[in-house]
């Protein structure tokens, strides 16, 4: 997946917006400040949350490893331009990010924004 696929991908997610944080970092986010997705993180790097229970086992991976600053929330760091993964995984893995930060809403705002996965 091309940075440009990437970008558009994070951006059609429901309720998703992007804006630049921290010098040149793109921030994907929904709720207004509630993110999900980082591009360009600490230079060439995405960056997004996982699942509590996964997050050991992707940091054992080759070229995946627990994000700067962000580990702590269980966020995973990669490098953008190559990921270690396939287009498909890497895509339900980023739409899997963006729903667990839905979850963690007010019920009132996650019915818009929730997918049948």
């Amino acid at each position: 997946m091309t940075r440009d696929e990437l970008l558009a991908f994070c951006l059609q997610l429901p309720g998703a917006r992007v804006d630049y944080k921290w010098g040149s970092n793109r921030v994907f986010s929904v709720a207004h400040n509630k993110m999900f997705a980082i591009v360009d993180f600490l230079g060439d790097n995405l960056a997004f949350k996982v699942d509590d229970t996964l997050f050991l086992g992707f940091t054992d991976r080759p070229g995946i490893r627990p994000a700067p600053y962000l580990a702590r929330a269980h966020w995973i760091s990669m490098n953008g331009s190559r990921p270690p993964m396939g287009d498909d995984e890497l895509r339900d893995l980023l739409t899997r990010s963006h729903q667990l930060v839905v979850r963690r809403l007010p019920k009132k705002q996650q019915i818009s924004l929730l997918l049948d996965l």
